[in-house]
């Protein structure tokens, strides 16, 4: 059994009451020594104790154990593959043991090394910006949302008992969710759904007239977008009250992030309803991560099936952990969601080594890959193209691609590997991107990493012009 430890989180509730470790003990029924033990993760906390910390501070478990561990140490480890630190690189065995002795410091050190990073793409902006444009001094909406995610390892249990209760106890048909979300959003909220040309709303999918209490649809949309979207505003309406506990706890401070965040938590309640936990989980076992067929069971997209499959990490019945990624033609990471150890680019574009890129050659065919991150950690990845809405001939072209990536050892439970040996499979050696990567010679090179402090050759022409 895995050993749960709660010092900081314990140390917190306990001055946070103004208690002594003395005061504390004797509410508990345990040594003052013992407290003092747990408060500096010397011990794991038994299930006796935490049942007390129930039953004297209403306190649940599962809102005091170290659930973000894993997630840091994800991230301690990606950031430590970082060039500053060949000099002296920590291994493993101590990472893990500053989370479990000085997580405090350790993220200190996580929060430092944004703040680097974040001055670091300060200053190559500002000396790339042109005269007269305003800077960017603060990380992207998208970027603090992509982190608060993370750290509930992208996984909300509020938001999917909520789900798990929308539909009831009855079973509801795939084919029939479109006319009954009309039903509830006309009986329950008053509010009407009307299909609209394009050409009436050019330029939005959707559009909810608080006044005129009706939802516009625009017509580019298929059934499986229209379906979602009416469940995502409903989202935002009946669970108005969640939505704003889950923010209020976010951390997040600035207006934009706060609205991208309700945004992406109502996306994830409209993906939970039309996929419940459960039954997904059981198909997607089932058939070994067939996505096509998730998609088609569940009466979803492609995309959101495999952006459910990330979202399965509840306690005692675990999914495989997966990495999404999503891109435009340009390279740029679109979306992303993570609840691997798989360190997702935060700025610029993913790895141009990553076959997510070479599947816009071959629209709609799964591309398999199995990829080495610097830090030698393995992962499997498939890649394929979306469609986007279109509504003109212009725009038929209006692709994305997708990566979804598991760790190696999970790769007997994917389908889509069953094809490969997988302790022989050859590795594509790739890194996060090419601002931060330490690979020095590779071929596929953008731009040299801000960091790289290797002087200039002017003797010598390597691979690309920043290997020299």
């Amino acid at each position: 059994m895995q050993k749960t430890f709660i010092g900081p989180h314990l140390r917190r509730l306990r001055t946070e009451r103004g208690e002594t470790q003395g005061a504390m003990a004797r509410a508990l029924g345990i040594s003052t020594s013992y407290v003092n033990l747990l408060e500096n993760n010397e011990r794991s906390v038994s299930v006796p104790v935490m049942l007390r910390l129930f039953e004297v501070y209403g306190i649940d478990w599962r809102d005091i154990a170290d659930e973000d561990g894993s997630s840091q140490l994800a991230d301690l480890r990606a950031i430590i593959q970082d060039p500053i630190f060949d000099a002296g690189r920590p291994d493993l065995a101590q990472i893990r043991a500053a989370l479990v002795h000085s997580p405090t410091l350790a993220s200190a050190f996580l929060t430092l090394h944004r703040a680097y990073q974040s001055a670091t793409d300060q200053l190559l902006a500002l000396s790339g910006a042109a005269a007269g444009a305003e800077p960017i001094l603060a990380s992207s909406p998208e970027s603090a949302v992509h982190s608060y995610f993370r750290r509930h390892r992208n996984h909300f249990r509020e938001l999917e008992d909520a789900a798990e209760a929308f539909w009831g106890s009855d079973p509801i048909e795939t084919d029939e969710v479109y006319s009954l979300l009309k039903r509830r959003l006309r009986e329950r909220l008053g509010i009407a759904v009307r299909v609209v040309s394009v050409a009436d709303m050019p330029s939005t999918l959707r559009r909810h007239d608080e006044a005129r209490r009706d939802i516009l649809l625009s017509e580019a949309l298929d059934y499986p977008n229209r379906v979602f979207q009416l469940v995502h505003v409903i989202g935002l309406i009946e669970q108005r009250a969640l939505l704003d506990t889950l923010l209020a706890r976010s951390g997040l401070a600035d207006t934009r992030g706060l609205a991208r965040c309700r945004v992406e938590l109502a996306n994830y309640f409209a993906a939970a309803v039309l996929m419940p936990y459960g039954p997904f989980l059981k198909e997607a076992r089932a058939s070994k991560y067939d996505f096509d067929h998730l998609a088609t069971r569940f009466g979803v997209s492609f995309e959101q099936a495999c952006h459910r499959a990330t979202t399965l990490q509840r306690e005692g019945a675990q999914g495989v952990p997966f990495f999404f990624l999503r891109i435009d033609k340009a390279g740029n990471v679109t979306k992303r969601f993570n609840s691997t150890g798989f360190h997702l680019a935060e700025h610029g574009g993913a790895c141009p080594r990553l076959d997510v890129h070479t599947s816009f050659r071959t629209p709609g065919r799964i591309v398999p890959q199995f990829v080495e991150m610097p830090d030698s950690s393995q992962y499997f990845v498939i890649s394929r193209t979306v469609d986007r809405p279109t509504s003109a001939r212009h725009a038929q072209d209006n692709r994305l691609a997708v990566a979804m990536g598991c760790a190696v050892e999970h790769a007997g439970d994917i389908g889509y590997a069953e094809q490969f040996t997988v302790s022989g499979a050859r590795m594509t050696p790739i890194g996060i991107n090419c601002r931060i990567c330490p690979r020095a010679n590779c071929d596929q090179r953008a731009h040299h990493a801000a960091i790289l402090s290797r002087p200039i050759d002017e003797r010598r022409r390597g691979a690309t012009r920043y290997d020299s």
